[in-house]
This record gives C-alpha cells, sequence and structure tokens, in this order.
C-alpha cells in the first residue's frame, strides 16, 4: 500500500465485473471502482438494483479490482471516478504527498467486517486461547490485520509473541490454506465464515467488528479535483446511497437479499440471507453516508497501534461532510 504512487508507473490489469454499464436515456456514468466483491457491501448493490442511481440521472459502471493496491491505482490514474475502498488508502497517499488526494465523502460501513474462525469447535471461547496457536491473519497494511491486532492488543495478547502469526497469504487464498489444514485460528470475511460453519470446515467464535468499534472501514473516496468538477454528480451518488442505507435497515434481510442476489450468483440466497443477518445485527451497514470525526479518529488509532500509520491527518484534511450533511437534510 505504501508504494501505492510507485504502482501507477506500471500497467494494471484488471479483473472486472461491469454492471449497470450502459448510459442510455442521456444519465450520466459514474465509473466505481470496488475494492472486492462482498455482501459487506450491501447498500450499493441495492442502491443499483433498487434503481436509485438512475433515478438521480447516474449509470454506475461497476468494476471490482481486487485488492487496496490496484483500486487506489485505477483512482488517482483516473481509471475511476469513484473508489470503494478502505478509509486509511487516502491516509496512505496523502502521506505520499500525492498533488491531487483522495477525499472521503461517504461511509458505507461502520465496523470491521471480519470474524475469528476456529478450527475446533469452542463452545465457551476464551481470548487467552488463542496464546500457542498457529492464527491465519491477514496481510500486513491492510483493515482487517490492523483491526485483528488491534483487538487482540486489547485482550493482552500480543500477536508477534503470543502466537504464531501467519500473514504472507494473499487475500484471496486464505479461506482456501485454512480449508487445506494451516492454522487453528483464521480472520475471514463473510461468505467464508458462514459457509466453513455449514461445511464445518471452520466455526465463528467472535466478531472483530463488535469488538473494534464504530470505524470508517469502507468508504467512497473521489480525487479532490473530480469533487471540484463534479460536485452535484458526488452529491446526486451520496443521496442514492443515503436511500438504499435507509432502506437496507428498514427491510426485512429476506428483501435485501433478494435485491443483493444478482450479484453473488455462487452463493445460495439462503447464505446471503444468514450474512446479512449477521452483519446487520451488529450494525455493520452505516446507516448514513456521513463519516464522524470520532471514527475518524479510531481508524487513526488502529493504524497508529498497528506500527501502520505514516502520520496523524487531520479530519477536515481528507473528509468531506459537506455532501453528506446536505444530504441528510
Amino acid at each position: 500500500m505504501k508504494k501505492l504512487i510507485v504502482s501507477l508507473l506500471f500497467s494494471l490489469l484488471f479483473s472486472s465485473l461491469f454492471v449497470g454499464c450502459s448510459s442510455s436515456g442521456g444519465n450520466e456514468e459514474v465509473k466505481v471502482a470496488e475494492v472486492t466483491r462482498s455482501i459487506f457491501y450491501a447498500p450499493l448493490y441495492a442502491a443499483i438494483s433498487n434503481g436509485y442511481f438512475e433515478d438521480e440521472g447516474i449509470d454506475i459502471n461497476l468494476t471490482t479490482t481486487w485488492g487496496g493496491d490496484n483500486t487506489m491505482t485505477t483512482l488517482l490514474s483516473g481509471g475511476a471516478d469513484i473508489a470503494l475502498v478502505g478509509a486509511e488508502t487516502s491516509i496512505y497517499v496523502y502521506a505520499q504527498q500525492a498533488d491531487d488526494p483522495a477525499i472521503n465523502f461517504a461511509k458505507l460501513t461502520a465496523t470491521d467486517g471480519t470474524f475469528l474462525v476456529s478450527r475446533e469447535k469452542m463452545d465457551n471461547f476464551e481470548w487467552d486461547d488463542l496464546k500457542g496457536s498457529t492464527f491465519l491473519g491477514q496481510r500486513r497494511g491492510g483493515m482487517p490485520q490492523m483491526v485483528g491486532e488491534h483487538v487482540l492488543k486489547l485482550h493482552g495478547i500480543d500477536p508477534h509473541k503470543d502466537l504464531n502469526l501467519i500473514q504472507n497469504i494473499d487475500f484471496g487464498n486464505i479461506p482456501s490454506a485454512f480449508a487445506s489444514g494451516t492454522g487453528d485460528f483464521v480472520q475471514l470475511f463473510e461468505p467464508q465464515a458462514t459457509m466453513f460453519e455449514r461445511e464445518g470446515i471452520g466455526h465463528v467464535v467472535k466478531s472483530f467488528g463488535t469488538e473494534s468499534g464504530t470505524v470508517p472501514y469502507t468508504v467512497f473516496m473521489a480525487k479532490q479535483s473530480y469533487i471540484t468538477k463534479n460536485e452535484d454528480t458526488v452529491e446526486r451518488f451520496t443521496r442514492a446511497l443515503y436511500r438504499a442505507q435507509q432502506w437496507v435497515q428498514s427491510q426485512p434481510v429476506e428483501e435485501v437479499a433478494i435485491a443483493i442476489e444478482p450479484f453473488f450468483e455462487d452463493t445460495s440466497l439462503e447464505i446471503i440471507e444468514q450474512v446479512i443477518d449477521r452483519y446487520k445485527s451488529q450494525g455493520s451497514y452505516s446507516p448514513t453516508p456521513l463519516l464522524g470525526e470520532d471514527a475518524w479518529n479510531n481508524l487513526q488509532d488502529i493504524m497508529d497501534n498497528a506500527g501502520e500509520l505514516p502520520e496523524r491527518v487531520d479530519y477536515e484534511q481528507l473528509v468531506n461532510t459537506t455532501i453528506a450533511n446536505r444530504v441528510l437534510q
């Protein structure tokens, strides 16, 4: 992540999924790069499925760019107008003294989205049970890893001394590594956690989201120049998002699952429902796009605690609240 600016010198091969690419009918096309495809981002997909962006005169061209580095490279090089990625990436870019920084303007998720999964069933799990175990964690410098280490330290565990921490496996290969026998515990996103439970491969024992508090885990950001030139577009985008956020909060799990099912063709509707229910119950879906200062400071505290904060950045420097506040009013 910290080599982000250097990576702009190289060509980027996209692993892409396009949704709503047509700009017929006079709507404005907005290119959005999402860091991964995840049920964690349900309000975005609901906004597309329910036609909320179209109601605002916007056609979404959605690309899955697989990873924070690729996503930010895509945004900064002009391959996307808006990026959906962890807010920490904007700090990394800012620390590189970027002339056109990435500005966070709308929050999508309000908690971490990972879960602690044990290989053996543990009805009375205690955090000290991790000591001496082999822990299959996330890659260094990303929000999952930083939140994971933050939570472990809150419970008196030094992740680099009290357990055998594995961090050299690519994000996409972590579930298969655990399924093949690597690790006693693993930090997983959904739907892998639920699928592993159903298949008897692992058992969810804790949620990192409930343990770490409110944090702008995944946000929409755009280059400062894009927001300046297209503020009306960004406001209409945020208005559609807010409408979807409120809809997800108010609707039954079954209705939300049906709305986003087309984005997850390889996942059963039953599993989608279970994952949405788990995320809704712990408050992972932000009810509004407004990114608060407390959450921003918590993010930087978590980064600092993990030794990954290049410099502390003032809230007003990288967070635009003007647009979200107008939408909320």
